[in-house]
């Protein structure tokens, strides 16, 4: 009788459910144990919660800044004194059902799709036996929410366990007035003053959607900008777009402690200043889920951030044993999660695989605008990681933007000298995580600023000022040679 291969894969985040879904159609026994239900922080917490909510702030922020300059008239009841008053409000508590909804209809939606492929999915939370058995198996303890314990016999496992967010011991999330990212969703009413701690990827993604709904933001960074690992031209056009809106934007200040006093919450910073508001949102970093599961004991090397070590291929320093996701720190993108996991089944299962190339992943800041990046970066030509020319267009000069009446942003693309070949690329825009793909196929496929510069662009449309960085890429090109 023929073996099949048994995989067990440990969460069920993206970089375990898509795992899942290549090894069962690669013809492995697949069991994905989770205790949260598939879709994982991704889906039930982070990325799709956070998404859904800063989809109504967008409506908001493209109601407040555009109505006027468009022509468009608002009939309302306000006297002409008080014309400042705001025309448009939001219900918090009814966005905020709308994203729980939404995010569990997705995790169903994947539980469904996993099962329909031939995976098996277990409630419960799982660890890895020490020892290997003598045919190079593995056994996973899987302990239900009753107490019940399971064996599951693998002949590999993947480790897509996630992160949870990280705390400042003297600022506990209470879930009420301090909040960590998992909990802004249980809020029924919008914060009137909120400070927002931390301004990396989340901090600054909250601080605009929650000054677009309404809220007063305050916006603590312990850095000299926002978005201190993002294209610096970027991170400068978001910084000056939160400060023109109203945001309290406090560089170079760092968080020591948040606790409530009555209904408020004051925050104090490290220089001993104290800041109040009605709530406040850490969002500090995150650390990976690879305490108490048996890794070490295992032989899974971790670093000292507690990290999975991985390879290209997803694999651990055990036999065996592969990991993917937030918990091996590569990129902490649903993504490159994905990628992992399915790299991980294709090695394994002896599928033709390419290894992780993380110089071609697009990532994308949902802030407003979005800030859309591939390939190498800003940083790398600077610090001679890569010889590369560089041309940035603003949006201001683009037609389809003037007539939408987007005044912030640009578009850079990083192209080899002598070749043209482009290497990386930066948008920022409203729907820059649509706009960047034509430039992360460039990326991915070595394509050349003249043969971006040659594709037709519809006219008149934002993806024109693309194909004009190209031109003028190619343009500097020819000059360069003759």
């Amino acid at each position: 009788m023929e073996h099949v291969t048994r995989i067990v894969i440990i969460g069920g985040g993206p970089g375990g459910y898509e795992a899942a879904l290549v090894a069962a159609q690669l013809g492995a026994e697949v069991t994905v144990v989770d205790c949260d239900g598939l879709g994982g922080a991704s889906v039930l917490t982070d990325c799709v919660p956070s998404k859904t909510l800063i989809a109504t702030a967008e409506v908001m922020t493209t109601f407040d800044s555009s109505y006027e300059e468009l022509g468009i008239i608002v009939a309302d009841d306000t006297p002409p004194l008080e014309q400042a008053a705001r025309v448009v409000g939001v219900d918090l508590g009814k966005v905020n059902r709308r994203v729980k909804r939404l995010a569990l209809a997705q995790s169903h939606d994947i539980t469904a799709s996993v099962t329909r492929a031939g995976g098996r999915v277990m409630r419960g939370r799982a660890r890895v036996e020490p020892q290997q058995s003598l045919d190079g198996s593995r056994r996973v303890i899987v302990r239900a929410a009753d107490g019940s314990e399971q064996t599951l016999v693998a002949d590999a496992v993947l480790l897509a366990t996630g992160a949870h967010p990280r705390e400042i011991p003297d600022a506990k999330p209470d879930g009420e007035r301090i909040l960590n990212w998992t909990q802004v969703y249980d809020l029924d009413e919008l914060p009137q003053e909120l400070i927002v701690v931390g301004s990396g990827v989340t901090g600054a993604e909250f601080a605009g959607a929650y000054q677009a709904l309404g809220s007063k933001v305050t916006l603590v960074s312990s850095r000299d900008r926002v978005l201190p690992g993002e294209d610096p031209d970027a991170a400068a056009v978001l910084e000056d777009v939160f400060r023109r809106r109203g945001m309290n934007v406090m560089s170079r200040s760092r968080a020591q402690a948040a606790k409530r006093v009555g209904d408020r919450v004051e925050v104090t910073l490290s220089d001993g200043r104290v800041i109040s508001g009605t709530h406040c949102l850490m969002a500090v970093g995150s650390i990976p889920n690879t305490a108490d599961i048996g890794l070490e004991e295992a032989g899974v090397k971790l670093a000292e951030s507690g990290h999975i070590l991985t390879d290209k291929v997803s694999r651990t320093s055990a036999p065996g044993i592969y990991a993917a996701g937030d918990c091996t720190g590569v990129l902490a993108l649903a993504s490159v999660a994905a990628m992992q996991g399915r790299i991980a089944m294709y090695h394994f299962l002896g599928d033709a695989v390419t290894p992780l190339n993380l110089k071609t992943v697009s990532a994308n800041v949902f802030t407003d605008p979005e800030i859309a990046t591939v390939g190498y970066s800003q940083a790398d030509v600077d610090g001679g990681k890569i010889d590369a020319r560089v041309v940035k267009l603003p949006l201001l000069r683009n037609p389809r933007a003037k007539m939408q009446g987007i005044r912030d942003g640009f578009v850079k693309i990083f192209c080899r000298p002598g070749t043209g070949i482009v290497v990386g690329g930066v948008v920022v825009s409203p729907r820059a995580s649509e706009l960047i793909h034509p430039i992360s196929l460039a990326v991915d496929n070595n394509l050349t600023v003249e043969q971006i510069a040659n594709a037709f662009t519809v006219y008149p449309s934002l993806s024109g000022s693309i194909a004009e960085v190209a031109r003028q890429l190619h343009t500097r090109k020819t000059q360069e040679e003759s």
